[in-house]
């Protein structure tokens, strides 16, 4: 059977390339790559992701973290609790999690207006917006459905202003218009 052609080479020793760099960079790339800041801070890479986490009062594994239900397991089992020594990344974390949330989703431009069309034209008739001539996408009475109440739901300001200017254009004062009479 022949050899590869690769093995028959004889290794050599590349005097050009920097050992200690190389190991630097392959250790920067093994380490986990932590997106928050407060556990980046607290991290230690001379630990084990386990024993960093439970430092930090955090679960590596969240099986392990929650009480067992079964009463013989439970004898079987005796760990004591772990040592909280990093608690300033829990409380933190804790203090970001309890922040209010703005849903900050928008919609193209593109959607807002034939959504506004739409009303516009129909107001409610989802069936005749189907069959509307600007439905270049073909969708159908409750994908065009969607499509509003994904606008109502991201834009209510604006959906329940541009339902009182249609209001206001649909009803001009009465008073504007001469009476006839007979």
């Amino acid at each position: 059977m022949p050899k590869a052609k690769k093995n028959s080479h004889r290794k050599k020793y590349d005097y050009d390339k920097d050992r200690k760099k190389q190991k630097k960079q392959f250790l920067k790339k093994s380490r986990p790559r932590i997106e928050d800041k407060n556990v980046r801070h607290a991290w230690d890479n001379y630990k084990t992701s386990n024993k960093n986490l439970e430092d930090m009062g955090l679960a590596f594994d969240p099986n392990h973290s929650l009480p067992i239900r079964n009463p013989q397991a439970l004898f079987a089992q005796t760990t004591a609790a772990p040592v909280v020594t990093k608690p300033y990344v829990l409380r933190k974390l804790e203090e970001e999690a309890s922040q209010p949330f703005d849903d900050d989703k928008s919609l193209s431009r593109d959607l807002i207006d034939f959504v506004q069309h739409m009303v516009r034209e129909y107001r409610e008739d989802y069936k005749a917006m189907a069959r509307d001539e600007k439905n270049y996408y073909q969708d159908t009475p409750k994908q065009i459905q969607r499509k509003v109440n994904e606008y109502k739901r991201c834009h209510p300001k604006l959906y329940a202003a541009f339902i009182q200017s249609l209001a206001a254009n649909a009803n001009p004062q009465s008073s504007t218009q001469p009476s006839s009479s007979r």
